[in-house]
């Protein structure tokens, strides 16, 4: 099973094969979990967003244009989720209003943080997709393998390294001109 392709394993799932579906399982949920974990959901949020992805695959196994690039489809799918579980959460009202209130930065601290972190989102707001993508998982995902990641944003896992080290370095130098300029 684990020298099977994705297309040879999407076809025996659907035809009912456990095996394969397991294999499918085995090499990407480990993705789905550090993508739904780096959308900072809940234990019990980032499961369901897990549950849910795995469904929609069961149920979209004939429909996938390019398996080649699953570990993408289910990246895709389960940042939807998770922005998903996102909006509900963010309609519903805490019940912890009255938590005591706890010593943290001060005023001139929190200002240089916000400019820094402004400054850094702007820069990597203007790199490529794959760039992001990239720098997404390498931030969020560190558990993945090379070749997960690969996987997960389509490209070679021998071109991840290289890639991955021009994308720090066109952000560096986007930085660096945010910062002077």
């Amino acid at each position: 099973m684990q020298d099977q392709d994705n297309a040879e394993l999407l076809a025996e799932a659907h035809r009912g094969d456990q095996g394969a579906w397991q294999e499918i399982v085995r090499r990407y949920i480990r993705l789905v979990w550090a993508v739904a974990r780096s959308h900072r959901l809940s234990p019990e949020d980032a499961a369901d967003v897990n549950q849910t992805v795995w469904l929609v695959l069961a149920q979209n196994l004939t429909r996938i244009r390019r398996p080649d690039r699953l570990g993408s489809w289910l990246t895709t799918t389960a940042r939807r989720e998770s922005l998903a579980v996102l909006r509900l959460r963010g309609r519903e009202e805490p019940t912890d209003l009255w938590e005591p209130a706890h010593e943290g930065p001060n005023p001139e601290d929190l200002a240089l943080i916000s400019d820094t972190d402004s400054r850094l989102w702007r820069a990597y707001t203007t790199l490529t997709d794959r760039c992001r993508e990239i720098l997404h998982l390498v931030a969020f995902a560190p558990e993945l393998s090379f070749k997960q990641m690969a996987q997960a944003v389509g490209i070679p896992p021998n071109s991840l390294g290289p890639t991955r080290s021009r994308c720090l370095e066109v952000l560096r130098r986007r930085l660096a001109r945010e910062t002077v300029g």
